[in-house]
């Protein structure tokens, strides 16, 4: 049978990051057309430094440029969107907002009306968000649902709670286009290199390459899912609204392991499967006591709604996931140490 992806052009926005790289990997192997829009060409970066760029369509750009969001619609003829593109981190939320907000509140109304406008029958959507829109809820109202209010606090939150909030009204009876919003768990995996998340600091320390200091005392609970498990969770979304747009369009998917973990228990994983005890004892101690700003106690989703309308489930158990990519790191560490 032939796979859905195969021969549709997509764009992808932020294909240098993380998720998005990982994304655009899948879907050639799907044999998909990717265009992706990068606004520098960053060579320390999963597309880069798995041969992706040679094989997909890189336009250099600005996400708030609507005229040449615009053009890339059009002149690619593009089949779906997947808008990852965002400043996601939340300590740069707090001292710079206002890049923040132009990034991902503008950027995402010049991304939809520049869709809007192209004149090309997008059939997907699909908008990258962050359980951080929920904001804070108590432990006892954990794991997050999709019909909570929204109770964003700080900039980086705010800033995708409104985005969301956006897309949404793209996808109303006004204007009509085929959009989801998704809202998923801490993401790991390969290509992860942003070494200020937890799991890809903890791994280059355990490794030796660096000292682990911890930004809290480990009791924050979390959710981690494996970058595989999700690239499939978006295709399978992709797929499901470009096909039936009327079951699908306008909702929100949260997606989480179901699996919740405290950050203590993430690094104890880490440290022991590499070996490094010692180190693992000299940051269990530094942990104590110590106090997390900016940061909510306890935040997790489950999967139970996205099951009920694509069937999708994990694959990988925080374990295997993390063996796939304390494996990754091994490689890439060792290659860009010996440049």
């Amino acid at each position: 049978m032939l796979d859905y992806w195969k021969g549709k052009n997509v764009f992808i926005t932020g294909i240098n990051g993380f998720i998005g790289g990982n994304l655009a990997k899948t879907l050639l192997d799907r044999g998909a057309n990717i265009a992706g829009l990068i606004r520098n060409r960053d060579r320390k970066t999963l597309l880069f430094y798995e041969g992706l760029a040679d094989r997909v369509t890189l336009i250099q750009g600005e996400l708030v440029d609507r005229q040449l969001l615009e053009s890339i619609i059009a002149e690619q003829q593009i089949d779906a969107v997947f808008h990852f593109a965002a400043q996601v981190e939340v300590g740069v939320g707090i001292k710079n907002p206002y890049l923040t907000f132009e990034t991902n509140i503008r950027g995402t109304y010049c991304l939809m009306e520049a869709i809007r406008t192209s004149g090309q029958k997008v059939q997907s959507i699909v908008v990258a968000s962050t359980d951080k829109s929920y904001g804070s809820y108590p432990k006892e109202l954990m794991p997050y649902k999709e019909d909570y209010p929204l109770k964003p606090e700080y900039p980086y939150d705010i800033s995708k709670a409104c985005a969301d909030m956006i897309a949404q009204s793209y996808a109303s009876d006004i204007f009509k286009l085929p959009v989801v919003v998704t809202r998923f768990c801490n993401i790991y995996g390969p290509g992860q290199l942003n070494f200020s998340a937890v799991i890809p600091d903890g791994i280059r320390s355990a490794l030796g390459y660096t000292k682990f200091i911890p930004r809290g005392d480990g009791s924050q609970i979390r959710d981690f899912i494996y970058v595989e498990d999700v690239s499939d969770l978006y295709m399978s979304i992709g797929k499901l609204l470009g096909s039936k747009p009327e079951k699908i369009s306008g909702e929100i998917f949260n997606a989480g392991t179901n699996t919740p973990h405290s950050v203590r228990e993430v690094l104890e994983m880490i440290f022991s499967k590499i070996g490094n005890t010692k180190e693992l004892e000299e940051v269990i101690a530094l942990m104590q006591g110590k106090q997390t700003s900016g940061e909510i106690e306890a935040q997790y989703m489950d999967y139970e709604k996205v099951n009920k309308y694509t069937g999708w489930k994990p694959r990988h158990s925080l374990e295997q996931g993390m063996e796939k990519t304390i494996e990754w790191y091994e490689k890439y560490l060792k290659v860009k140490n010996e440049l």
